[in-house]
């Protein structure tokens, strides 16, 4: 398997580079932005799922304040792969620097009061970059645990995850949300609450694989989230102009997009005035309240709760009344209807949020045709990775081979794994 791979590539490089054995080896999987996508940096739930591509770091301690940490996968490109820091003050380098993860992770680790001193480590990642897997989380989530564990800090998988948030989004700068951290650490399928305390709810394994299908269009999250967020403060301000907006609709709201208590607001009671807005806010905001409320019925079915045709049609919409029906009727229920609402968002991520491309969309078909029961826009959008649940492997197969033909120009097929995890040592 891929992940045995990387785990022995890990060690057998931390053999060559520094003569001597690992003391701790730690892992934590990629991640699949799976239901409520754009909702996180609104503080609203997200469900991720971990999966089987990993992200493998083997360290030691060693005498004094150096850290010297290699990555396996940089080497194996010819570029750069070494990085030499002071423990004690971890400037960044910036340039986009491997390394600048490692460094704000040791940040956040002294921030808290860790005790810390020299070590040596290397990497080995099977987690692709820029495939809406969240690489940078994999590595700053399996290198914390490194670090918690080489130091006996005592690190819970929340404590992991919040440190890699913070090193990201706070000393890096990078506009991310808790999605990526969390998912890694915690793995498996998971309900991740973006407000605090951010909590979060590991819920069962849905049967099926899971398809990435990788567009190999390149977006910038930078670009991609903030006109979202404006088109958002702006259907906001006109609502609250409104002078005739009941006193208990101005309550929930707020200027800001993270400010409005969305999931106490319903669609029935803001359509008189979401009506009355500019097209655009007034699609960033319905695509918000949709999106959260498909995701709670998600929710349900993957608890085994599953509703009826009415409930199901009474929030997709009686234009999926009849793949409802054939999902219900189906041996395997629950993974039919969760790929009727991965259907579903991905239309809402298309037409409401303005994220797909005519490639994504040749890639998307390719797969539904090929049998695929869900397919959606992973991550940002405008480009990236699309992904798909499956029944089977051998239909995986087809639908990862339907993909390249109609455009991807790479893929994997992945089951749900674990969060991060000890793996010797």
């Amino acid at each position: 398997m891929l992940s045995s791979s990387a785990l022995h590539k890990a060690v057998e490089l931390f053999r060559e580079l520094f003569h001597s054995e690992p003391q701790v080896v730690v892992s934590a999987p990629g991640r699949l932005d799976f239901l409520n996508t754009h909702q996180d940096y609104k503080g609203l739930p997200v469900v991720s799922v971990g999966v089987n591509l990993r992200t493998y770091v083997a360290l030691r301690t060693v005498d004094g304040d150096e850290a010297r940490v290699a990555s396996g996968n940089l080497r194996d490109e010819g570029v750069e792969y070494l990085d030499v820091f002071s423990v004690s003050n971890p400037v960044l380098r910036g340039g986009r620097w491997f390394g600048d993860y490692l460094r704000a992770s040791v940040r956040a680790l002294l921030e808290k009061g860790s005790r810390l001193s020299g070590f040596e480590a290397t990497i080995y990642s099977d987690v692709p970059v820029a495939a809406g897997l969240a690489s940078s989380a994999a590595l700053e989530v399996s290198f914390i645990a490194g670090l918690s564990e080489l130091f006996s800090l005592g690190l819970s998988r929340r404590d992991i995850a919040e440190l890699a948030y913070h090193a990201e989004h706070d000393i890096m700068g990078i506009p991310c949300g808790r999605l990526d951290q969390y998912g890694s650490a915690y793995g498996g399928i998971v309900k991740i609450e973006t407000r605090p305390p951010y909590r979060v709810e590991e819920l069962p394994r849905i049967p099926g694989v899971f398809v990435v299908m990788d567009s190999g269009i390149r977006h910038s999250t930078a670009d991609i989230h903030p006109r979202r967020q404006a088109d958002i403060d702006e259907g906001l301000r006109l609502l609250l102009e409104m002078e005739d907006l009941p006193p208990g609709i101005r309550r929930r709201l707020g200027r800001r997009y993270y400010e409005p208590r969305w999931e106490e607001l319903s669609l029935e009671e803001l359509k008189p005035y979401l009506d009355r807005l500019p097209d655009r806010p007034r699609r960033r905001i319905l695509f918000t309240l949709l999106m959260h409320r498909s995701t709670t019925l998600a929710l349900d079915i993957i608890r085994g709760r599953i509703p009826s045709t009415d409930t199901l049609v009474g929030v997709l919409g009686n234009e999926w009344r009849s793949a409802v029906e054939k999902a219900l009727a189906s041996p395997n229920p629950v993974s039919r209807l969760v790929g009727v609402v991965m259907d579903y968002q991905h239309e809402l991520l298309r037409d409401l949020y303005d994220l797909s491309l005519p490639q994504l969309e040749r890639i998307r078909d390719a797969a539904k045709d090929a049998g695929a029961l869900g397919v959606k826009i992973s991550g940002a959008g405008l480009g990236g990775s699309l992904i798909a649940l499956v029944e089977s492997p051998g239909v995986a197969e087809k639908v990862l081979e339907a993909a390249r033909g109609a455009g991807a120009v790479r893929g994997w097929i992945v089951e749900i794994d674990r969060g991060v995890s000890r793996e010797r040592g």
